[in-house]
């Protein structure tokens, strides 16, 4: 069965934060460096991408945790995989190989753990983050005319990342966190062409993020704005992620209900950082948050973004099975 065909029927759910499990294992630099990059010339603690390959066992442990606890889509341990963020490791050379094997080892356990449920398939997500530089936005307060990074320059580093993921076994390809719709535009003009010239096609998700309490994006956009531009892809979803908890993200999600011709998802932070930087909002209040989405028939996919874990989404995912999904035009 389709995900298309799924999503008309109930509401998915997505998993939680991949950054906020792996920090509970407390790695060290040996950990990220492992025997094949033992002599690398930087230091590689905190490249949690690179886990894919030197600890694949931490990685595949907590995809499965969020697949038991009730998640349908797992996203790839592939969130700095570009040529852009890995040049910050000096690390750019091994792109392909890291999503390539971060999707082969999401892929191995949503089809172990599908056996066991066959009437209810997992889907791996390929999951393309923002990088760590914006096309829109100079980052020198001097000189606003100047960019760190070209459209041309985010389109090869993507289009790199998509044919790793899409080897590996992604089943979709998730575009996230968009904070520069430049950015976002470069990742789907990306992917658009590497479908055109291989023939192979799979469904895109887009997720952007409100950045603060002005309801728009970091290089600008209000939600219906963000919406617009990227209205002209043929997208399984928009939806948003991050920045905000969830009861700040209902009024945006309005505005996509109410305008957006595909899906819509939402995977929220666990509420807002306190002064350490840590997510304290428990399971059952970032799920009795989320309900007000499921009861107002806003969402398509819930999930969760920094700070949640699998208690998250399973407290999620028991809100997201007693209500329908919102419904959309026939023509996605």
């Amino acid at each position: 069965m389709k995900i298309e065909e799924i999503l008309r029927e109930r509401i998915l759910v997505l998993d939680g934060a991949m950054g906020t499990m792996i920090q509970r294992h407390t790695l060290e630099e040996a950990d990220f460096r492992g025997e094949r990059f033992k002599n690398h010339s930087s230091p590689l603690k905190g490249n949690n991408d690179l886990l894919s390959i030197t600890r694949p066992d931490i990685i595949k442990d907590i995809h499965r945790q969020y697949l038991l606890a009730g998640a349908d889509i797992i996203e790839t341990n592939t969130f700095s995989g570009t040529s852009i963020a890995q040049a910050d490791y000096h690390l750019e050379e091994v792109v392909y190989e890291l999503n390539f094997q971060s999707a082969k080892i999401a892929k191995e356990v949503a089809v172990e753990v599908t056996k066991t449920t066959p009437d209810k398939p997992r889907f791996v997500a390929g999951a393309i983050g923002p990088t760590n530089r914006t096309a829109s936005l100079s980052p020198d307060v001097n000189n606003p005319g100047y960019r760190a990074v070209t459209f041309d320059d985010l389109r090869i580093a993507y289009k790199e990342q998509v044919k790793g993921l899409l080897d590996g076994g992604a089943d979709l390809l998730l575009v996230e966190t968009v904070f520069d719709t430049l950015n976002a535009k470069a990742a789907l003009f990306a992917i658009q062409e590497y479908f055109e010239e291989t023939g192979v096609k799979v469904p895109v998700m887009v997720s952007g993020t409100i950045t603060d309490a002005s309801g728009r994006t970091l290089s600008g956009q209000t939600t219906e704005a963000f919406l617009v531009s990227l209205s002209h892809v043929p997208l399984l979803s928009i939806g948003l992620n991050c920045a905000l908890g969830a009861s700040q993200l209902r009024p945006y999600l309005q505005v996509l209900n109410e305008q957006a011709p595909f899906f819509v998802s939402a995977y929220p932070n666990a509420g807002l950082p306190n002064a350490f930087g840590h997510y304290d909002q428990s399971p059952e209040e970032m799920a009795d948050q989320m309900e007000e989405f499921l009861k107002e028939g806003l969402v398509n996919v819930v999930g969760g973004c920094c700070g949640t874990t699998p208690a998250h989404i399973r407290a999620i995912a028991e809100k997201a099975a007693k209500y329908k999904p919102r419904q959309v035009a026939e023509h996605v």
